[in-house]
């Protein structure tokens, strides 16, 4: 398999993990200050996929995803409600984890949230300022100085001239020595609060102190910067180099940017990561990057309120990870139509698998070569999703031919391959209503009672369900509706 790499600008195989080691993979997760947009759900989707395929494919992966539980949003937020802001990032996370389970996405292996691990933290800005990377600005924090550093802006291709302040106000400060220099921790407002009891017990907890939490250190109370929790979490569990680091393109620059600086700088080695991920922008209409910045967004929770999940993950499986597109009700409507074909040809299967009249052999191995072809190019799941349809169209020609055995296994090859991109098909029992109207049915088309056969049929459609007779039989299928 090969992986575009971000920093190389060109694809490369995927790592080879070290012996007995399963591939490490780090994807930066969401600040849990609101619920995540379907431009973030995007990001995470591929990322699932990307796991799955790996996992099908007999390689062993760790999945860590960190989660930014303390930060300006948070507590900006936390402020404007007048809530706790640890009740504010724990209720956001919790929705956040229950949103990736309705829409499959069950491959991360570990959560870290920032806030556990404040003692890592504080371990690498110790370091940082040992070697030298780091000064201090008097009654603000600990910053990252870019011009000890001459990589920075390897990854987005930019020099340190063009570096631009940070997304949070942590990292603005107007006694910064270069522009694009960010915090790594920030003092508290109070320095005159004493240390708590207990001091060198790292499981002290945070303190309230002038509506902000804040973490005892070396330095006195204060919290940590934005950058600085990925690579502190990504050492803790990986060491100081690792396979693939992936994340929206949004996070390219000056996020990941930051992480390299404070890795490299920290342990010398490079590079900090093989190879680097980045999806592209889902937008908006007119073609703008979807962000709560914009406020052109859609939260993940509206999304599931009107569209099934499995249309969501479809959509998105039809355009490449790399590339931007625009997501609209367009491409909701599209997605439910390929769905219910799929629908469709999954209950004929089970239809002729269980009739056993048929006698032709239908091979696999052709499809199952052109969809890990599709995914070993650069996860290109448009050309897999072209491999599953190809299948499909072919299965359609011969529909009621096909041996029972060979039904079940393109039947569990479909489900199979529709599950590594995330939509998962349950498998539809018609109502014992429908069955004894359609035995009814079928009972009066016997006796040549045709008038009273046809009320039946519109009878079984008023109720959201068609029968289409077949060579083998009367087939029911749901109608297609926006939910499947």
């Amino acid at each position: 398999m090969t992986i575009y790499n971000t920093l190389s600008g060109k694809k490369e195989p995927l790592p080879k993990p070290q012996p007995g080691k399963p591939l490490r993979l780090f994807v930066c997760g969401p600040t849990v200050y609101d619920h995540i947009h379907i431009g973030n759900a995007r990001a995470y989707a591929v990322f699932d996929t990307l796991v799955k395929y790996l996992r099908y494919l007999g390689i062993k992966v760790f999945y860590l995803q960190n989660i930014t539980d303390v930060d300006d949003k948070i507590i900006a937020r936390a402020n404007k409600e007048g809530r706790n802001w640890k009740a504010v990032a724990s209720a956001y996370a919790a929705s956040y984890k229950h949103i990736l389970k309705k829409l499959h996405l069950t491959s991360v292996d570990a959560y870290a949230p920032a806030t556990k691990y404040i003692p890592e933290i504080i371990n690498q800005v110790k370091r940082l300022i040992a070697r030298g990377h780091a000064y201090e600005i008097p009654d603000d924090g600990w910053y990252f100085n870019l011009k000890t550093f001459p990589d920075y802006g390897k990854l987005a291709k930019r020099t340190v001239e063009q570096a631009e302040d940070g997304v949070s106000r942590i990292d603005a400060s107007g006694a910064k020595r270069n522009r694009g220099d960010f915090c790594l921790w920030k003092f508290s407002h109070a320095k005159s609060t004493p240390p708590p009891k207990g001091y060198g017990n790292t499981k002290v907890p945070a303190r309230i102190i002038g509506a902000e939490p804040a973490w005892w250190s070396p330095w006195g109370w204060g919290r940590p910067g934005w950058h600085i929790e990925d690579t502190a979490i990504s050492e803790k569990y990986f060491g100081q180099q690792y396979d693939i680091h992936g994340a929206g393109r949004d996070l390219m620059f000056p996020h990941h940017e930051a992480e390299i600086a404070q890795q490299e700088s920290i342990s010398g080695k490079k590079p900090f990561v093989k190879i680097w991920m980045h999806v592209g922008f889902l937008t908006a209409k007119g073609g703008k990057k979807m962000s709560k910045s914009l406020g052109n967004f859609i939260t993940a929770p509206d999304l599931l309120a009107r569209v099934h999940p499995n249309v969501f993950r479809f959509a998105i499986a039809g355009a490449h990870y790399r590339s931007p597109f625009e997501y609209t009700t367009e491409l909701e409507s599209d997605a439910s139509r390929a769905l219910y074909s799929i629908y469709e040809i999954l209950a004929k299967l089970e239809f002729t698998k269980k009739s056993g009249r048929g006698d032709l052999r239908f091979p696999l191995q052709n499809s199952e070569k052109q969809f890990i072809s599709a995914m070993d190019d650069d996860l290109n799941t448009p050309k897999a999703l072209a491999a599953i349809f190809d299948l499909i169209g072919a299965l359609n020609q011969i529909i009621w031919r096909i041996t029972g055995k060979d039904a079940q296994n393109s039947d569990k090859w479909i489900r199979e391959k529709l599950k590594i991109l995330g939509v998962e098909l349950e498998t539809y029992k018609t109502p014992s209503k429908i069955r004894a109207l359609l035995k009814k049915r079928e009972l009066l088309r016997s006796n040549k009672q045709f008038a009273g056969s046809d009320a039946l049929r519109k009878e079984i459609e008023a109720l959201g369900y068609k029968v289409e007779d077949t060579p083998l039989g009367p087939l029911i299928l749901k109608k297609l509706k926006n939910r499947n």
